[in-house]
């Protein structure tokens, strides 16, 4: 028969090996409580969805949040608490065109993503219809002709306000730069002169695409040239975009770089067209 204390040794390891395992899962409990509060709070996620767009994949014992909403860059500057430079009192929201208190124009947010300053979704296939939209609304708002009896600090925050929209109007408007940009924000970047690691097939399909446009003759030659570069432009959308929310960059830079290239036909469809008006 077992001795009392070698019963008693075993009732004690057991309830050491209990507590721990209740221990390690409080502390993961805790994590993802902790975690997901946070996200909620500095505005990680959208405001319109809930915690049902938050996707939980099992990986073993562990679990992961996974994000499709908004960017990193997104999420790092909402969490700075900024006051007006000019009545000192607090900026409620970011990024801030002007003071609601004293009406003072602000510096303007360079951190800040495109996607963020323009208000838009932080998607490949976003509301270009909103953005003309907004832009449109802050160009009026933000003219430097708008400022020039203010002060010179207003005049130049002006100034700076409209060129930062300008630019992200421009880049955010058209498929290729908008792509380029999501990639840039997760610290991807497509080479400007490289192949990007295309393949000889598609290299020598772009090829002949080229040499048939250089001996086009008529409009029309060139009309339908420029309207299959559309339709395998209008494919690469699709398939750039479903990478990306799959959050696969590695394809999504293979396709941007192909598109790339239909881009640079698409506007050589268009000089040749203009040879013959």
């Amino acid at each position: 028969m077992l001795s009392l204390n070698s019963l008693r040794i075993g009732r004690s390891s057991r309830a050491l090996l209990h507590s721990n395992w209740l221990m390690t899962k409080r502390q993961s409990v805790y994590k993802t409580v902790i975690c997901s509060a946070h996200c909620m709070s500095t505005g990680f996620l959208k405001k319109d969805t809930g915690i049902n767009n938050v996707n939980f994949k099992a990986l073993g014992q562990e679990r992961k949040l996974i994000y499709y909403t908004t960017s990193p860059r997104n999420y790092s500057t909402g969490q700075v608490k900024l006051n007006c430079w000019n009545c000192k009192l607090p900026l409620d929201q970011r990024p801030v065109f002007f003071c609601m208190s004293c009406k003072a124009v602000q510096p303007p947010d360079e951190e800040a993503s495109y996607f963020k300053l323009m208000d838009c979704d932080y998607t490949f296939t976003l509301d270009t219809h909103k953005l003309q939209k907004r832009y449109l609304q802050l160009q009026r708002s933000l003219h430097p002709d708008n400022f020039s009896q203010k002060s010179v600090r207003e005049q130049e925050y002006s100034e700076s306000h409209s060129a930062l929209v300008n630019k992200a109007y421009q880049t955010l408007l058209k498929p290729l730069s908008r792509g380029l940009y999501m990639l840039e924000l997760e610290g991807m970047r497509i080479d400007d002169g490289t192949d990007s690691g295309a393949d000889s097939e598609f290299l020598m399909e772009l090829m002949e695409i080229n040499e048939a446009l250089d001996e086009a003759q008529t409009p029309e030659e060139a009309n339908k040239i420029g309207q299959d570069t559309k339709g395998k432009l209008a494919v690469l959308t699709e398939e750039i975009d479903a990478a990306l929310l799959k959050g696969e960059l590695q394809a999504a830079k293979v396709l941007l770089a192909q598109m790339k290239y239909y881009a640079n036909i698409e506007e050589k469809v268009k000089e040749k067209l203009s040879e013959f008006m």
